[in-house]
């Protein structure tokens, strides 16, 4: 990981986005689009060598950083980081789902309470420490030519909307998450600080090695029945370039053929 010793200086208007939580679906196609688009890009992961985040620095100048975020200390460290190699962020994508494997399809009475405990710390109470963080430095930024300061966005799931049968814990954490980005919407959108909350009701399908798009639970993906983390992405930038006249707080994202 290539780290300047010196503090970075933020060219005048040139955003800087941070997105916690690396993978290769919605994460990377975030960080490729972003990187595009003529943005510095930071990502952070609790393992930063992944093969895909290794890609991205080499072909997209993208700066990996190693962050459990739901850790205070290392949340803090991050940004700080950040702010030093890049400038202070004016895009944050919190993109942790926070599901331990444990939890997975447990009736209330059988879930583990710390398997329980563990994705609430790992969902919602990481987007709490990386939203503050966040808020603290979009507050100091300049407002940009619309008069934003900053565009925060939590990835979520469809269990922020309606909590399904044997996933208690998950459902909790998802609408839990939902809360913390409304309250922080009325809170720091009159200070021109952008909060947007995107439940992603569909299986997620990003490209495999053989150009297929593909989720590990629903198979290959067939016209268009799994969202694409590709044109997810590209929500999540008309999110952060929406004027502050029609500024967006939840967009559902799902499928054409999904039931809901």
């Amino acid at each position: 990981m290539t780290q300047s010793d010196e503090s970075a200086t933020q060219p005048s208007g040139q955003d800087v986005a941070l997105i916690v939580g690396g993978g290769p679906g919605i994460s990377s196609s975030c960080a490729r689009l972003f990187a595009k688009n003529g943005m510095r890009v930071a990502i952070a992961a609790r393992n930063p060598d992944k093969p895909v985040l290794l890609n991205l620095e080499k072909t997209h100048g993208v700066r990996r950083h190693a962050c459990d975020a739901s850790d205070p200390a290392a949340v803090e460290l991050l940004f700080k980081n950040v702010v030093r190699d890049l400038g202070a962020p004016t895009l944050v994508v919190h993109n942790i789902d926070g599901r331990v494997p444990e939890i997975f399809r447990k009736q209330i009475t059988e879930a583990d309470p710390s398997a329980a405990l563990a994705t609430l710390r790992n969902s919602a109470f990481s987007a709490f420490l990386v939203g503050q963080q966040a808020a603290r430095l979009m507050r100091e930024n300049k407002p940009n030519a619309n008069g934003a300061r900053g565009t925060i966005i939590f990835t979520n799931a469809s269990a922020a909307l309606k909590g399904f049968p044997l996933s208690g814990a998950f459902a909790m954490a998802c609408q839990a998450k939902a809360g913390l980005a409304q309250s922080m919407a009325r809170e720091l959108m009159p200070q021109g600080i952008h909060i947007t909350n995107v439940p992603i009701d569909a299986a997620i399908g990003w490209k495999q090695e053989d150009g297929s798009r593909a989720h590990r639970l629903a198979g290959t993906s067939v016209d268009d029945n799994m969202a694409d983390p590709d044109r997810i992405a590209e929500t999540y930038l008309q999110l952060h370039r929406q004027h502050r006249s029609t500024w967006a707080f939840e967009v559902v994202l799902r499928p054409w053929v999904e039931k809901w």
